[in-house]
């Protein structure tokens, strides 16, 4: 029996090198007469899917410029009629506009001037509390920027995987002698949907961070606020 031939490692490596180069001279040729258009229809089902992901992460980057601002989460007009109503000792008629007007500040007071007539450290507990829950709270909201921005290279690197097992299989099958339109398709798909997958991850990794940022930066000045608030009743 002759012995079995052993394929190096690097010999692999320059198969797949070469593949890659037959297969980008074709692409190249195709996208001489075809558009972007085309060549997102190449990437398949996974690169539908990647774009519809990228277009939930446009809606949700979006809606958190509107939403994830101090104006939105404590409005200064609201911050200065609560703390008028507290100067004036008027807690009940703070606490129901409170109520009534439920933000990220308001929250936070509320669960104060619940306690208001109670030892000052329970007073405190409670507003740490709920500034830890309304900040968890923001913290979730944005936290699906974070999932979508993981998700997308790795069905870019599926979809990467799909179409190199399909260019395999195709010069597999080839009887006689293959072509590099004959697997370029596949090649095409690898590749496509890789640079979708970045294209939707990068910018969604860089917003994350930016309101991520943002939410500690409102977290850390409504908590001065309330804290200096509520100063007057720790000698009550």
């Amino acid at each position: 029996m002759p012995p079995e031939t052993v394929i190096p490692p690097k010999a692999h490596l320059f198969s797949l090198a070469a593949i890659f180069a037959m297969a980008s001279s074709g692409i190249a040729q195709e996208t001489t007469t075809t558009g972007i258009g085309d060549a997102i229809n190449n990437a398949g089902v996974i690169g539908y899917l990647i774009i519809a992901m990228s277009i939930v992460a446009g809606t949700l980057i979006a809606e958190h410029f509107i939403t994830i601002k101090r104006e939105k989460l404590a409005p200064p007009e609201t911050i200065d009629e609560v703390d008028e109503l507290i100067r004036e000792g008027n807690i009940q008629e703070a606490l129901d506009l409170c109520e009534e007007e439920a933000n990220f500040f308001t929250n936070i007071v509320a669960a104060g001037l619940r306690k208001v007539g109670t030892p000052f450290a329970a007073i405190e507990k409670a507003i740490e509390e709920m500034e830890d829950e309304e900040a968890v709270k923001l913290h979730q909201k944005i936290g699906w920027l974070s999932l979508i921005a993981g998700i997308g290279p790795m069905m870019g690197l599926f979809g990467t995987v799909t179409g190199m097992v399909g260019a395999f299989a195709t010069i597999a099958d080839a009887k006689g002698g293959v072509e590099p339109s004959d697997f370029a398709g596949d090649i095409s798909m690898a590749l496509m949907t890789t640079v979708l997958g970045l294209t939707v991850a990068i910018p969604t990794t860089a917003f994350y961070a930016f309101f991520r940022n943002k939410v500690t930066m409102v977290s850390l000045e409504v908590g001065a606020i309330v804290e200096d608030m509520f100063e007057r009743f720790r000698t009550a």
